[in-house]
């Protein structure tokens, strides 16, 4: 006999069953609606690009995380993001967009990551970007944080906090300070929460000294305020501060709440095309699963595509890690959707015509039904009907069809009445 092959995916791959795959698809549904509501139009990219394109800007970890494969004269990679196929989308069609242009996008993406809790190879974010022709108000920075915001109330979400920060500012102190190797110091920076405060000094003090180790570590702790008053003169750090002013400024005007944002320059942002503002999004009390939610500035990233200065700022959920930590945390479980399943039709006896007279009647009036085609017992229906969590069911026997009535039963209390079929 031939041997069955088990069935199985490859780690680091989400599936989910029915029941967690609505609530996916409803989360998902209700990010969608907030984006549309508020003028961001949709655009599709390919899952596959040419290598050229994709990789025209990265490097160090972001490419090693790629899958690239060589299809006849073709080198190709699978997306690893939707921010660097917007930035190609926005070149190519650059003369059909209107700007500034608003987009949203969803779709899977493919990072080849090391295999561990919550970390997935395959998953889907929601991006939602502003791209500008020559230029772009950092007001819109703030505009992008407000939308994730009313994304995240849409579905319930509570406890979550934006972490901002600008890599001007510490662009502009390791200019000041002389340090020649910054993106060495710039990549500790990024990892200073996983490896903790003493670790991050020590190995600081080794790049730079202790002097000037104090320094940035001292200022990687300020406020707005202690940032005001700083008097280096560097053009990049001030350019920093007033940016940060003014998307604290816009946060207020779009209405979100303090207790929702705060600063923090410790935020660097890992990807290469970052160059001002940048996000990262915790959900308080469960910082341990890192960021639901990130993004930022970018401030020519289409370059490599066009002469054409497009700046840009978005923010991209990833929604399958999201759904993992709310499944992780308890969210999922107490998370509600509408019952979709209103009425299940149980044929019973010789009936199926006179059941086809009740489609009719409820796809006339757009109600939801589905109908039960399997010569079983009545038993075996109805615990199909409860399973599935159907509201009602429509009982069809003879005597119905003779008499053209129809017999509806709620599934939470059992209570039954008979209907005319014209009166359903």
């Amino acid at each position: 006999m031939k041997t069955k092959i088990k069935p199985s995916i490859l780690s680091g791959f989400m599936e989910l069953l029915p029941k967690e795959q609505e609530k996916f698809n409803n989360i998902l549904e209700k990010i969608t609606n907030v984006y549309e509501k508020n003028g961001c139009l949709p655009i599709d990219t390919p899952i596959i690009e040419k290598s050229e394109v994709l990789l025209a800007k990265s490097g160090g970890e972001t490419e090693k995380q790629v899958y690239s494969f060589s299809k006849g004269k073709n080198n190709l990679a699978l997306r690893f993001d939707l921010t660097v196929p917007f930035a190609r989308y926005a070149a190519q069609y650059y003369n059909e967009l209107v700007f500034p242009f608003k987009r949203y996008q969803i779709g899977k993406v493919y990072r080849g990551e090391r295999n561990q809790k919550g970390r997935y190879r395959e998953f889907y974010q929601c991006d939602v970007d502003i791209i500008g022709k020559d230029e772009l108000s950092i007001k819109n920075d703030a505009w992008i944080i407000n939308l994730v915001s009313k994304s995240f109330k849409a579905i319930g979400l509570s406890g979550y906090k934006f972490q901002i920060s600008n890599r001007k500012i510490l662009k502009g102190l390791l200019t000041e300070l002389s340090i020649k190797n910054s993106k060495e110091v710039m990549i500790l920076i990024d990892k200073y929460e996983k490896i903790g405060k003493e670790a991050f000094i020590d190995e600081l003090n080794v790049l730079v000294g202790k002097e000037k180790g104090k320094v940035i570590e001292d200022i990687l702790q300020m406020g707005l305020e202690d940032l005001d008053k700083l008097t280096v003169d560097n053009e990049d750090l001030k350019n920093g501060v007033e940016e940060l002013k003014e998307v604290n400024r816009m946060l207020k005007v779009f209405g979100v709440k303090e207790n929702e944002y705060e600063i923090n320059l410790k935020i660097i942002r890992g990807l290469d095309y970052y160059t001002g503002m940048v996000f990262e999004t915790i959900l308080e009390g469960n910082e341990s699963y890192g960021s639901i939610c990130s993004g930022g500035r970018y401030d020519n990233l289409a370059e490599n595509y066009t002469d054409n200065i497009l700046p840009g700022v978005g923010m991209s959920i990833g929604l399958t890690r999201l759904f993992f930590i709310l499944q992780e945390i308890g969210f999922i479980d107490n998370y509600k959707i509408s019952n979709k399943f209103k009425y299940l039709i149980l044929p019973i006896g010789d009936t199926l015509e006179y059941c086809g007279l009740i489609i009719r009647r409820l796809e006339e009036k757009g109600v939801d039904y589905s109908i039960y085609l399997e010569n079983s017992t009545l038993k075996k229906k109805m615990n199909y009907a409860n399973k599935l969590g159907f509201e009602n069911v429509i009982l069809v026997g003879e005597d119905e069809r003779e008499n053209n009535e129809l017999i509806i039963k709620k599934m939470t209390t059992g209570e039954e009445h008979k209907i005319d079929i014209k009166a359903l």
